[in-house]
């Protein structure tokens, strides 16, 4: 098939899979109220690719085909340079708000491509097979995928297999001549709802007794049995005035279940391996992380730019302490970016392909993550009360009150009250609103936690090496 339209991807959609909001199943997730502005806001990367201004950087042509640059398999550090550009361009058309449709999963095909290799090198290569074949399958149909890792994992201080309910992660109970059948719940899976696929890994490293927890396999989202029950957080109705980033984009996320469904032999990419299980779920990080890191530059992007234009409309740009807190803000953009670029610059290269640093990579995400509330805050401190006080779309079309609104909420010279409100709401919705909390929940739990990107920088680091040499001087040598 090639390259999808934006079309196409939708009546894609329209296949008959159990997604439950609210209780209540949803006939069709193209036209729901709510999951809808998730599927527009996933287009994104479809028109991108028919785009004028994008093509170039969106589309790959390799032998006389076309695909998306998403689904390129990076080789050097230019690929990766390029997959971040990508990733950056479309979180910007998407308002801040990663379109991560084919992200994720393309994340998750590479970390598959890698522990693959090492399977085949051990006596095992018809995984690899099956991950080659996958990866073709998706990246000729142009598909849209999403990744389902974390489990739900019960008692986080017991492994799976001692989990007083054994589905508290997701397990083989029935092993067939023609595939498995698998039990069990993932949560977090975002971009689910408005899949073509999804993909399962491991989320932890496992023991010998869990080898029925040791897999991986992929699913299309009609799969019977595969139910998708999705979260409410932010569906409540806005207008685009008071919330001109949340009332056109959105990200659906579900408790992902798998009531006894069947996969066949031919999608199982992971089966018993418990040694596997930890490398899988790494190699996936690694790369995911980077995507994080690059999705995460527009929205540092837009703190810093929305900052000084509302010190610019408040004017208080003069002020010393404003620019004490502009140039921090600054300065904290600066290095994700620097960080995000050295990752690619400085990528390994295993079975192929290219890695990108993991350790500047979790230093990026962690540098990101510590700092995004302080960020948040300086943003806040500058824009002023008015992020939750201002009045009403309709204040401004009504006879009754217009007139206040414009002549009392004006700003520095030049700057009048319509304006100035509409910069308020765009700082509003991205930092105090129901999106504004999602995103720093994001900052905190996405691609893996604060502690989860620390252990990651400790293993990494070169202690040993800075030791020798404090050793050396230190011994007089």
């Amino acid at each position: 098939m090639g390259l999808r339209t934006e079309e196409q991807y939708k009546e894609s959609l329209r296949d008959g899979r159990a997604v439950y909001f609210r209780g209540e199943r949803v006939d069709d997730v193209t036209t729901h109220p709510v999951i809808k502005i998730a599927v527009e806001h996933a287009s994104i990367d479809y028109r991108m690719a028919e785009d004028p201004r994008f093509r170039e950087l969106a589309v790959v042509r390799e032998n006389g085909r076309e695909y998306s640059r998403y689904y390129h398999l990076p080789r050097t550090a230019e690929d990766l340079l390029k997959r971040s550009e990508l990733i950056a361009a479309a979180t910007r058309e998407g308002a801040t708000l990663v379109v991560l449709i084919k992200e994720i999963g393309t994340d998750a095909l590479f970390a598959l491509r890698l522990v693959g290799a090492e399977l085949a090198a051990r006596g095992k290569p018809h995984y690899l097979e099956r991950i080659e074949k996958f990866y073709h399958y998706c990246r000729d149909n142009d598909l849209a995928l999403a990744v389902a890792q974390t489990d739900v994992k019960g008692d986080r201080m017991l492994g799976p297999s001692a989990q007083e309910d054994p589905d508290c992660y997701v397990r083989i109970v029935k092993e067939l001549s023609d595939g498995i059948v698998v039990r069990g719940a993932k949560v977090h899976t975002s971009v689910s709802v408005n899949a073509n696929e999804i993909i399962v890994l491991p989320t932890r490293a496992m023991r010998p007794e869990d080898r029925d927890y040791a897999v991986s396999f992929a699913l299309p989202v009609a799969t019977p049995g595969l139910k998708l029950i999705a979260s409410p957080h932010g569906s409540a109705p806005k207008n685009a005035f008071e919330h001109p980033i949340s009332a056109r984009h959105k990200m659906m996320e579900t408790l992902t279940v798998f009531d006894d469904v069947f996969v066949p032999n031919e999608r199982v990419f992971l089966k018993g391996e418990t040694e596997f299980a930890g490398p899988l779920a790494l190699s996936f990080v690694r790369y995911h992380r980077f995507t994080a890191i690059s999705y995460k530059l527009p929205l540092l992007e837009l703190l810093v730019g929305a900052a000084y234009a509302v010190a610019e409309a408040n004017g208080i740009v003069k002020a010393s302490h404003v620019r004490d807190k502009l140039t921090h803000l600054a300065v904290y953009h600066t290095v994700v970016k620097g960080l995000t670029e050295r990752a690619a610059l400085a990528c390994t290269f295993e079975h192929g392909l290219a890695v990108p640093n993991t350790l500047l990579t979790n230093v990026a995400k962690y540098h990101f993550a510590h700092n995004y509330h302080q960020a948040v805050q300086i943003v806040q401190d500058l824009a002023g009360g008015l992020l939750v006080t201002a009045p009403a779309a309709e204040d401004l079309t009504s006879e009754a009150t217009r007139t206040y609104v414009l002549k009392y909420l004006r700003g520095a010279k030049g700057v009048n009250a319509e304006e100035r409100l509409r910069l308020l709401n765009l700082i509003s919705d991205l930092t105090a609103s129901d999106f504004g909390g999602y995103q720093e929940v994001l900052a905190v739990h996405a691609e893996g936690g604060l502690e989860a990107e620390k252990l990651q920088a400790y293993r990494e680091y070169d202690f040993n090496s800075v030791a020798a040499y404090a050793r050396r001087l230190a011994n007089g040598s």
